[in-house]
């Protein structure tokens, strides 16, 4: 299977296409298609990234990512419970071109501004929940008319972007292995310092070819993406953990020492370790 581009299998001249994912853990592989995502996470949790960034998943969350945005699920392997993801693919021409632009539907083009960097849906969960639900008993005319009713109501939903920055070439199957190469080692060992010769090796690149090469397609260096992994490994300890001392998950989470913790997490988060804490 490629990793990058990734083909949703579809019949052929299917529109639009209803998913549901029911495995121990998601496709974890590094991966890009030409369809939208929207995503309602019924059951699982992991880590997220979309474009430049780095994210948390969790049951109940409700996602959209956009055409061509490079994306991985990785699940939380901790986790015993199956995992369980509702999605719709479709693009802007499935139903013909020009139909998203029609006057009655000027109304939504929003959502498909903020879908060229991911969003992540912060209100209305309640209405698009059982829009969700409801598709698995239906026909493919009732399942579009949901499309146009979930699309509406993440469109009136408060939101907030999953990425800054999205390299907008489509990615070699070549540099799709190579990055996620580079993202698995980082996110399996992050906990321990990594040099930037063995980084580099991973990707079969010089030093300073891979410095380029991964600012290039991530609009950051690797020691700033590698923060983000240790950040917000950081946060999921903080709050599972409230007994731990900060210093504890600090040290676990691949910082040498916690003053560096407390100054690059208020860098990300805009708050302290306790202060997060004491918010969530």
């Amino acid at each position: 299977m490629k990793v990058l581009p990734f083909k949703i299998p579809k019949p052929q001249h299917e529109a639009l296409v209803y998913q549901i994912d029911r495995e121990q853990v998601f496709y974890d592989q590094l991966h890009q298609h030409a369809e939208i995502q929207i995503s309602y996470v019924e059951k699982g949790a992991g880590a997220l990234i979309v474009g430049d960034s780095i994210n948390e998943y969790k049951a109940g969350d409700i996602l959209v990512i956009g055409s061509f945005v490079p994306h991985v699920f990785r699940s939380d392997t901790r986790i015993k419970e199956e995992s369980l993801m509702h999605t719709l693919f479709f693009d802007q021409d499935s139903f013909g071109k020009g139909f998203f632009q029609l006057a009655d539907l000027s109304s939504i083009q929003q959502f498909f501004k903020k879908a060229e960097f991911g969003m992540r849906i912060t209100s209305r969960q309640s209405k698009i929940v059982p829009l969700f639900h409801a598709l698995s008993a239906q026909n493919k005319v009732e399942q579009i008319a949901s499309l146009l009713l979930i699309i509406d109501q993440i469109n009136k939903s408060n939101t907030v972007p999953l990425s800054a920055f999205v390299y907008r070439k489509s990615f070699t199957d070549d540099e799709g292995k190579r990055m996620s190469k580079v993202y698995d080692y980082a996110m399996e060992r992050y906990r321990e310092p990594i040099t930037l010769e063995e980084i580099a090796e991973k990707a079969n690149m010089t030093k300073n070819a891979f410095c380029r090469y991964f600012k290039k397609r991530t609009n950051k260096t690797f020691f700033q993406f590698l923060i983000e992994i240790r950040i917000e490994n950081a946060c999921k300890l903080l709050l599972k953990n409230p007994e731990r001392s900060i210093a504890s998950i600090s040290e676990q989470c691949g910082f040498n020492n916690i003053a560096n913790f407390n100054r690059k997490f208020k860098e990300f988060k805009h708050c302290t370790p306790t202060q997060y804490r004491h918010q969530f």
